[in-house]
């Protein structure tokens, strides 16, 4: 699962949607955003608000697109040079961290490998309770998830922005198939953690009781991860 940090039932996220400055791509500072750039990104906040408002209140396949153009206050054609897709109005959300694991990898100290500095950063966010990690039990966001996880068009746009995630982190890892299969094994093993841990709050625990299972469960999938496709032991008894 690719989704920011932030609460995604208000506007206070980074990504396509947000007026904050976005990285260079050298990774060496923030790129000072336009005024033409601030409006755009705005107007995809607004719709995208608007759209997951009626979505969380009605359901995502009873809303059309025109009537989330209305309250928006734009034109249909408008609302689909913003989001080609309905399903996008949603997950546009997740399109800031199309690239996160690429961005880990690149910005990792020269003594860190790959593995290590996404680890550090996956188990940085279960600390955050980052709702990338799945381990966030906001009301908010258990709404959000609830909504993407229960409407079947929305996961299957979902699986494309994983794609690009395994790609951008291929290219990052140097390209070669050896790259893109550590990138397909990476960016799977995320998704499923992070699954994992929405399926138990979902049930009903707290993120803090979680917390020490998805830790474990975490670092068990990175050794995993390192050691190749053979499981861990498991203790009889």
């Amino acid at each position: 699962m690719v989704m920011n940090g932030e609460n995604p039932a208000n506007g206070d996220r980074s990504g396509p949607a947000s007026a904050s400055p976005s990285p260079s791509a050298s990774g060496d500072g923030p790129v000072p955003v336009g005024l033409r750039e601030r409006k755009k990104r705005l107007t995809y906040q607004a719709v995208s608000d608007a759209a997951i408002t009626m979505f969380l209140e009605r359901g995502f396949d009873k809303v059309s697109v025109a009537e989330v153009a209305a309250a928006a206050d734009i034109s249909k054609p408008t609302l689909f040079r913003y989001f080609p897709a309905k399903e996008d109005l949603v997950l546009h959300r997740f399109a800031d961290h199309e690239d996160e694991a690429a961005r880990v990898v690149t910005g990792r100290a020269p003594d860190e490998t790959p593995l290590d500095a996404l680890r550090r950063h996956f188990l940085d966010g279960l600390d955050r309770r980052d709702p990338v990690t799945g381990l966030c039990d906001v009301p908010q966001v258990l709404a959000f998830l609830r909504l993407l996880y229960g409407t079947p068009s929305l996961v299957a746009r979902l699986h494309a922005y994983q794609g690009r995630s395994e790609a951008a982190l291929a290219r990052a890892l140097g390209g070669g198939l050896s790259d893109r299969l550590a990138a397909g094994q990476i960016i799977a093993v995320l998704r499923i953690l992070a699954l994992e841990n929405w399926r138990r709050i979902d049930a009903g625990e707290s993120a803090d009781r979680v917390y020490a299972g998805a830790v474990q469960a975490a670092e068990e999938a990175f050794v995993q991860l390192r050691t190749g496709l053979e499981p861990l032991p498991h203790p009889r008894g």
